[in-house]
Protein backbone atom coordinates (compact mmCIF):
# COMPACT_ATOMS: atom_id res chain seq x y z
CA UNK A 1 0.00 0.00 0.00
CA UNK A 2 1.13 3.25 -0.80
CA UNK A 3 0.94 5.68 2.01
CA UNK A 4 1.42 9.45 2.32
CA UNK A 5 4.02 11.40 2.87
CA UNK A 6 3.70 11.52 7.05
CA UNK A 7 2.65 8.18 7.63
CA UNK A 8 5.61 7.17 5.37
CA UNK A 9 8.26 9.35 7.16
CA UNK A 10 6.99 7.50 10.57
CA UNK A 11 7.54 4.13 9.49
CA UNK A 12 10.79 5.49 8.03
CA UNK A 13 11.59 6.66 11.80
CA UNK A 14 9.74 3.64 13.25
CA UNK A 15 12.20 1.38 10.66
CA UNK A 16 14.98 3.40 11.41
CA UNK A 17 14.97 3.66 15.32
CA UNK A 18 14.11 -0.70 15.38
CA UNK A 19 17.03 -1.12 13.04
CA UNK A 20 19.73 0.20 15.93
CA UNK A 21 18.19 -1.33 18.61
CA UNK A 22 18.32 -4.52 16.95
CA UNK A 23 22.06 -4.00 15.64
CA UNK A 24 23.08 -3.01 19.39
CA UNK A 25 21.03 -6.58 20.98
CA UNK A 26 20.89 -9.01 18.34
CA UNK A 27 24.45 -10.92 19.27
CA UNK A 28 24.72 -10.58 23.15
CA UNK A 29 24.39 -13.28 25.27
CA UNK A 30 21.50 -14.25 27.79
CA UNK A 31 23.66 -13.62 30.24
CA UNK A 32 24.46 -10.01 28.70
CA UNK A 33 20.72 -9.46 28.08
CA UNK A 34 19.82 -10.18 32.12
CA UNK A 35 22.38 -8.09 33.66
CA UNK A 36 21.23 -5.25 34.88
CA UNK A 37 23.82 -2.28 35.98
CA UNK A 38 22.31 -2.02 39.47
CA UNK A 39 19.49 -3.33 40.81
CA UNK A 40 17.18 -0.59 40.04
CA UNK A 41 17.84 -0.57 36.11
CA UNK A 42 16.49 -2.65 33.78
CA UNK A 43 18.27 -5.13 32.05
CA UNK A 44 18.51 -4.60 27.90
CA UNK A 45 16.24 -7.96 27.75
CA UNK A 46 13.53 -5.98 30.35
CA UNK A 47 14.35 -2.52 27.87
CA UNK A 48 13.37 -4.82 24.84
CA UNK A 49 10.11 -6.18 26.29
CA UNK A 50 9.06 -2.97 27.72
CA UNK A 51 9.65 -1.87 23.50
CA UNK A 52 7.44 -4.14 22.79
CA UNK A 53 4.64 -4.06 24.87
CA UNK A 54 4.86 -0.47 24.37
CA UNK A 55 4.60 -0.78 20.56
CA UNK A 56 1.89 -3.53 21.06
CA UNK A 57 -0.14 -0.83 22.97
CA UNK A 58 0.02 1.41 20.78
CA UNK A 59 -1.30 -0.70 17.74
CA UNK A 60 -4.15 -1.52 20.34
CA UNK A 61 -4.71 2.05 21.28
CA UNK A 62 -4.71 2.61 17.27
CA UNK A 63 -7.25 0.16 16.61
CA UNK A 64 -9.58 1.43 19.73
CA UNK A 65 -9.33 5.20 18.07
CA UNK A 66 -10.20 4.07 14.80
CA UNK A 67 -13.06 1.01 15.62
CA UNK A 68 -14.56 4.27 18.14
CA UNK A 69 -14.65 6.84 15.36
CA UNK A 70 -17.77 7.45 14.03
CA UNK A 71 -17.18 7.92 10.94
CA UNK A 72 -13.49 9.07 11.09
CA UNK A 73 -12.76 11.81 8.44
CA UNK A 74 -10.71 10.69 5.46
CA UNK A 75 -6.74 11.37 5.47
CA UNK A 76 -6.13 14.82 4.74
CA UNK A 77 -4.20 14.89 1.52
CA UNK A 78 -2.61 17.95 2.07
CA UNK A 79 -1.17 16.55 5.62
CA UNK A 80 2.53 16.09 5.34
CA UNK A 81 3.91 15.99 8.75
CA UNK A 82 2.36 15.07 11.82
CA UNK A 83 1.82 17.59 14.64
CA UNK A 84 5.24 17.42 16.72
CA UNK A 85 5.72 15.87 19.97
CA UNK A 86 5.59 18.10 23.02
CA UNK A 87 8.75 18.27 25.11
CA UNK A 88 8.90 16.02 28.50
CA UNK A 89 8.27 17.19 31.38
CA UNK A 90 11.02 17.01 33.57
CA UNK A 91 11.24 14.50 36.43
CA UNK A 92 11.63 10.59 36.86
CA UNK A 93 9.91 8.75 34.05
CA UNK A 94 8.29 5.41 35.78
CA UNK A 95 6.38 3.26 33.12
CA UNK A 96 2.62 2.74 33.42
CA UNK A 97 1.37 -0.88 34.42
CA UNK A 98 0.83 -1.81 30.64
CA UNK A 99 4.48 -1.77 29.31
CA UNK A 100 6.37 -2.33 32.44
CA UNK A 101 8.39 -5.14 31.63
CA UNK A 102 9.15 -8.93 33.00
CA UNK A 103 12.88 -10.01 34.06
CA UNK A 104 13.59 -13.43 32.83
CA UNK A 105 12.57 -14.09 28.86
CA UNK A 106 14.96 -15.57 26.81
CA UNK A 107 16.51 -13.14 24.36
CA UNK A 108 15.52 -15.18 21.40
CA UNK A 109 12.31 -15.19 21.80
CA UNK A 110 12.07 -11.19 22.93
CA UNK A 111 13.85 -10.37 19.73
CA UNK A 112 10.84 -12.50 17.93
CA UNK A 113 8.28 -10.94 19.41
CA UNK A 114 9.79 -7.26 19.03
CA UNK A 115 10.00 -8.65 15.13
CA UNK A 116 6.12 -9.57 14.74
CA UNK A 117 5.18 -6.43 16.67
CA UNK A 118 7.10 -4.58 14.31
CA UNK A 119 4.80 -6.43 11.52
CA UNK A 120 1.63 -5.42 12.97
CA UNK A 121 2.27 -2.24 13.51
CA UNK A 122 2.74 -1.68 9.52
CA UNK A 123 -0.47 -2.51 9.46
CA UNK A 124 -2.08 -0.29 11.84
CA UNK A 125 -0.24 2.33 9.98
CA UNK A 126 -1.81 1.10 6.98
CA UNK A 127 -4.97 1.77 8.41
CA UNK A 128 -4.35 4.61 10.21
CA UNK A 129 -3.31 6.02 6.31
CA UNK A 130 -6.77 6.12 5.52
CA UNK A 131 -8.58 8.18 8.19
CA UNK A 132 -7.41 12.03 9.83
CA UNK A 133 -5.56 11.08 12.70
CA UNK A 134 -5.52 14.29 14.23
CA UNK A 135 -8.95 14.21 15.99
CA UNK A 136 -8.12 10.93 17.21
CA UNK A 137 -6.68 11.29 20.77
CA UNK A 138 -5.80 9.82 23.87
CA UNK A 139 -4.01 10.92 27.10
CA UNK A 140 -0.89 9.86 27.27
CA UNK A 141 0.34 9.70 30.88
CA UNK A 142 3.58 12.38 31.17
CA UNK A 143 2.99 14.27 27.91
CA UNK A 144 -0.93 14.81 27.92
CA UNK A 145 -2.91 14.26 25.02
CA UNK A 146 -1.80 13.66 21.96
CA UNK A 147 -3.50 12.53 18.84
CA UNK A 148 -2.83 9.18 16.95
CA UNK A 149 -0.45 10.73 14.55
CA UNK A 150 2.10 11.65 17.61
CA UNK A 151 1.62 8.46 19.06
CA UNK A 152 3.08 6.91 16.25
CA UNK A 153 5.91 9.62 16.30
CA UNK A 154 5.98 8.99 19.85
CA UNK A 155 7.03 4.95 19.37
CA UNK A 156 10.11 5.93 17.30
CA UNK A 157 11.12 8.50 19.95
CA UNK A 158 10.31 5.87 22.37
CA UNK A 159 13.17 3.06 20.53
CA UNK A 160 15.11 5.99 20.11
CA UNK A 161 15.69 7.05 23.74
CA UNK A 162 15.76 3.57 24.94
CA UNK A 163 18.76 2.91 22.14
CA UNK A 164 21.24 5.39 24.20
CA UNK A 165 19.67 3.23 27.71
CA UNK A 166 21.15 0.12 25.65
CA UNK A 167 24.38 1.52 25.09
CA UNK A 168 24.87 2.78 28.45
CA UNK A 169 24.16 -0.48 30.13
CA UNK A 170 26.80 -2.45 27.38
CA UNK A 171 29.45 0.65 27.91
CA UNK A 172 28.52 0.51 32.03
CA UNK A 173 31.94 -1.18 34.39
CA UNK A 174 31.06 -4.65 34.39
CA UNK A 175 29.10 -5.87 31.44
CA UNK A 176 29.72 -9.21 31.38
CA UNK A 177 31.82 -10.41 28.39
CA UNK A 178 30.32 -11.76 25.50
Amino acid sequence: MTLSTAIEAVWRDLESARAQVLREVHSLSQAQADWRPTSDDWSIGEIVHHLTLAEVATGKLTSKLLREAAPPAPFPGGLAAFTPLPEWPPGPREAPPVVRPEAGHALDQLLSDMRAARARSRQSLERLAAVDPRPLRWAHVRLGELDLGQWWLLQARHDADHLQQIKRIKATPGFPPA
